[in-house]
C-alpha cells in the first residue's frame, strides 16, 4: 500500500470510529452527530440565518441544512423565526430544551475529546493538524471549519 493510500484509509478509519463513538454516546439523547453539530453551532453562533448555519456545518457541506433544522424544529429544539423585514430570511435559535440539550452534547463531546487527548498524549499533533488543515483548506468542509474556528 502506498503512503497516500494508507493515509487516506487511516483518516477514514479514524473518522468512522470517532463518529461511531459519538453516535453511541448521543443515542440516549435521541439525536445524531449531524443534529448535534447543528445544535452546537447554534449554541455558539445564534441567532443564525439558515444559509449562515449551512456555511458553518462540516456534516452537511454543499447541502442545505433544511432537513436537519426541520427535524430539530419538530422536536422542539430549534425556533424558526421569519424576519419581519424579509420573508425569505429565516432566523434560527435554540429553544430552552435545545439549550439544555446543547449542554449535554458539550459534555459528551468533552468526554470524546478527553479520550482523543489521552490517545495522543506525548505526541506532537501540530504537524498532523497543520497538514490536515492545509489538505482541506480549499474544500467545502475545510472552509466551513475555518469559518467556525477563525483559522
Amino acid at each position: 500500500m502506498r503512503p497516500a493510500e494508507e493515509l487516506r484509509y487511516l483518516i477514514l478509519a479514524a473518522q468512522r470510529e470517532g463518529n461511531r463513538l459519538l453516535l453511541q454516546a448521543l443515542r440516549p439523547l435521541g439525536i445524531t452527530p449531524s443534529q448535534a453539530e447543528v445544535i452546537r453551532v447554534l449554541q455558539d453562533h445564534q441567532p443564525l440565518a439558515l444559509n449562515s448555519l449551512g456555511d458553518l456545518l462540516v456534516c452537511e457541506t454543499g447541502n442545505s441544512p433544511s432537513r436537519l433544522v426541520d427535524r430539530l424544529t419538530s422536536a422542539g429544539l430549534v425556533n424558526r423565526q421569519i424576519s419581519a423585514h424579509d420573508r425569505r430570511h429565516v432566523e434560527l435559535t435554540l429553544t430552552e430544551e435545545g439549550r439544555h440539550l446543547a449542554g449535554q452534547i458539550a459534555t459528551i463531546e468533552d468526554d470524546l475529546y478527553r479520550s482523543i487527548d489521552a490517545a495522543v498524549e506525548g505526541r506532537d499533533t501540530d504537524q498532523i493538524t497543520g497538514f490536515l488543515r492545509a489538505f482541506v483548506a480549499d474544500m467545502p468542509a475545510g472552509q466551513a471549519l475555518a469559518r467556525r474556528t477563525g483559522v
